[in-house]
């Protein structure tokens, strides 16, 4: 597990641009792999179906989600880390990441959090929280920037 590396999740958000800040901190010793997972097919592709087919858009997503892995990548590099990008398409998109990990025998997962209040999370789901339930390895969850009140 020494040589194992740490999976970092990456969409371009600001959380998961927190994630690799805090996988730079945290475990800059480590060889890190960005991943980017892409939907199978997207919600404007599932209506052109009639066309080319889901192989293509396929394709493409896979394209686009190596093209967002690789930007990942270079923020993993500038913030020291030895990184790789490494991109996938699935459905639901913490499955993608917890049969990712599982291919590369991941040392850890580092993922953002959006900070979603319960009632939230029950109608739109939580990617970190669903893979920190099924990966069955460390997952560090990086939360949004704590605010304080003002009084």
């Amino acid at each position: 597990m020494e040589d194992a590396p740490i999976l970092i999740c990456y969409d371009g958000s600001e959380g998961s641009k927190r994630a690799i800040a805090a996988a730079a901190a945290l475990l800059k010793d480590r060889r890190a792999v960005v991943l980017n997972v892409a939907p199978l097919v997207t919600v404007a592709e599932s209506f052109a179906l009639a066309g080319p087919g889901p192989a293509v858009y396929e394709d493409l997503n896979r394209e686009s989600s190596l093209e967002q892995a690789r930007a990942g990548t270079k923020l993993a590099l500038e913030a020291g880390l030895t990184a790789e990008p490494h991109a996938d398409v699935g459905s639901p998109t913490w499955d993608g990441i917890v049969a990712v990990a599982d291919e590369l025998d991941a040392a850890a997962i580092v993922i953002g959090s959006r900070g979603f209040t319960a009632a939230r999370e029950l109608v739109q789901g939580s990617v970190s929280h669903e893979v920190a339930e099924h990966a069955g390895r460390p997952v560090i969850v990086v939360p949004p920037p704590h605010t304080r009140a003002k009084s």
